[in-house]
């Protein structure tokens, strides 16, 4: 039986509870993970100045740093702890935020630090980027944010062996808070911003004439393929209303196999299906996200041969027409006529790949010339110097880049030396 007392304690429990519960901190307290460490202050790693040379997507950058620290003054940078959604070769959601955050944040940036987690810099598993901490500071006096915490902290990028790190256990409040607060990849809301329509069907023309209108969405479209070098292939298809061929960049990867490959042959005309988008560590408008499924080979998102046979147009312009409309047919196959060259040059890049590059005039025009870069010798084109002064003829794919607009010659006959 519940004496007097018992029946007072009971009624006073709930109030208890809810006074207990009140006292209790917030699961997301508010607290700036992203300040809350600073850059060198445990002893054992190693720490360098750095700017942004190319921003790649939301967790690898390119950096200039000091030729003492890398050979070349350039640092592949792949965030430690964390992993963004793709933006590049492959395309998913919340992948251009992460990319779009991580560009505004380094770009006000006054000054940007570099840290190993370690006594040395290590590699990534591909052996070709170094895992990084970036911190950046927006105004001297301030102290440094950690942009890997930061993105967890947003939502915008998953843990990544984050107890291995040394900053681990603050990336962990860091996300957790980012699911508390519902940010982000963690809101259980689609992406504002990613596309999730079915392919827009168009053509070449119209994804180069407008390409900021279909920035980020998936296209349809259909191509001759006229070249396959490191990853990308080249399509090309003709426009009856300007009679021009316009080009366009297909970035596939390593992820394709058997009827996906089958499709993306040089010569072939194939249906294209994937996401339009600005890749800047290449300067270059491209489709990538393609995909084929091997059991259910009549997706309408699957690559698909139409036809095979199919050999580059190499339509005929001037010096002229090739600087003028030179950014509209990139990646289209040209032929120029009649250039005599100014200056020549053999170009060995750090990979061992040699290439040639020529300087030729057409009137009163300037257009660079350059092959494709092979591995060992060129012993099917002349020397360098054997080409100064001569004329030629030229035909390979247009190529748009900071330099300007040039032609790539990507087999030994493309360049034919006048008698």
């Amino acid at each position: 039986m519940n004496t007097p007392t018992d029946r007072l304690w009971l009624r006073a429990l709930p109030v208890l509870l809810l006074l207990a519960l009140l006292a209790l901190p917030a699961l997301a307290d508010g607290t700036d993970y992203a300040v809350s460490r600073q850059p060198g202050e445990s002893t054992g790693t190693r720490v360098m100045e750095a700017s942004v040379l190319t921003f790649v997507d939301g967790d690898t950058t390119h950096f200039s740093v000091p030729e003492e620290e890398f050979p070349g003054g350039v640092l592949k940078g792949r965030y430690l702890a964390i992993d963004t959604p793709e933006c590049t070769g492959k395309v998913e959601p919340f992948g251009q935020a992460a990319s779009d955050f991580t560009r505004e944040k380094l770009s006000s940036a006054v000054s940007i630090l570099l840290e190993s987690d370690t006594a040395e810099w290590e590699l990534d598993s591909t052996g070709q980027r170094t895992l990084v901490w970036v911190w950046y500071r927006l105004s001297e006096g301030e102290p440094y944010r950690n942009l890997n915490i930061e993105l967890l902290q947003n939502g915008l990028a998953a843990g990544s062996g984050v107890a291995r790190n040394r900053y681990g256990q603050t990336c962990a409040k860091a996300l957790e808070q980012a699911k508390e607060e519902k940010r982000n990849l963690y809101s259980g809301q689609p992406d504002p911003d990613f596309y999730y329509g079915d392919a827009i069907e168009l053509t070449i023309r119209e994804l180069r004439e407008h390409p900021e209108e279909y920035a980020g969405k998936k296209v349809v479209f259909t191509g001759s393929l006229i070249l396959n070098d490191s990853g990308s292939v080249y399509a090309e298809a003709f426009d009856p209303e300007t009679g021009r061929y316009y080009g366009m960049s297909v970035y596939y990867g390593y992820n394709l196999s058997g009827g996906g490959l089958n499709a993306l042959h040089v010569g072939n005309e194939t249906r294209i299906v994937g996401t339009f988008q600005y890749y800047e560590a290449g300067g270059i408008w491209q489709v990538s996200d393609v995909k084929y499924r091997m059991m259910k080979p009549d997706d309408p998102d699957n690559l698909r041969k139409l036809g095979e046979g199919k050999k580059p147009a190499y339509q005929r312009l001037t010096a002229a027409e090739l600087k003028q409309e030179g950014p509209l047919l990139t990646a289209a196959s040209a032929a120029l006529q009649g250039l005599t060259v100014e200056s020549a040059e053999t170009v060995t890049k750090e990979d061992g790949k040699i290439s040639l590059r020529l300087e030729c005039r057409q009137e009163e025009e300037t257009v660079w010339i350059q092959t494709l870069p092979l591995m060992g010798s060129m012993e099917a084109l002349l020397p360098a110097e054997q080409y100064l002064h001569h004329q030629i003829d030229a035909q390979g794919m247009v190529k748009c880049s900071e330099e300007g607009v040039s032609l790539l010659v990507f087999q030994p006959e493309g360049i034919l030396l006048h008698p």
